[in-house]
């Protein structure tokens, strides 16, 4: 079961969309110098999607994008909400944000419109960083174009 702490819009997160970045606890990355620990905890709601549906209702008229940010120990049930979120809402987009080195099995890229990976690796720098470990992805007609670049300002 996956849980949510709490979420925010956001701007920074996903190139040219206003994001409402869902942050989703549980994480078993555990990354040295991790931006967000508290995320390592089990603890929150239980994101479902009737509270996505609750959180869209709250901020909808506000974003082009929703995104989970972590989910990592439940990869199925991020790939369920992303489903959902897409068959619901079809002018929204969908991005994750993984942990991970490499996009888990149980992962439809069809259901995002976005996915990032990668840990963060304090020496290699975040997203915004030329020396980033981590990739962000666009997904288009099944295909994964990266565009980690668009962080590089």
């Amino acid at each position: 079961m996956l849980k949510y702490v709490n979420c925010d819009i956001v701007f920074q997160e996903v190139p040219n969309e206003v994001a409402l970045a869902i942050n989703i606890s549980g994480c078993p990355c555990h990354c040295p110098g991790c931006h967000s620990p508290y995320l390592w905890q089990d603890v929150g709601d239980e994101l479902t999607p009737e509270s996505i549906d609750h959180l869209i209702a709250t901020n909808g008229d506000h974003i082009s994008c929703v995104a989970l940010m972590g989910g990592d120990g439940d990869p199925a049930q991020v790939d369920l909400l992303a489903q959902h979120i897409h068959q619901r809402y079809q002018g929204l987009h969908v991005a994750w944000y993984s942990g991970r080195t490499v996009i888990s099995r149980n992962i439809d890229i069809s259901h995002f419109d976005y996915i990032k990976i990668g840990p963060y690796i304090r020496h290699l720098g975040s997203l915004k960083h030329r020396t980033t470990n981590q990739r962000f992805y666009r997904i288009s007609d099944g295909q994964l174009e990266d565009i980690t670049s668009s962080f590089w300002h």
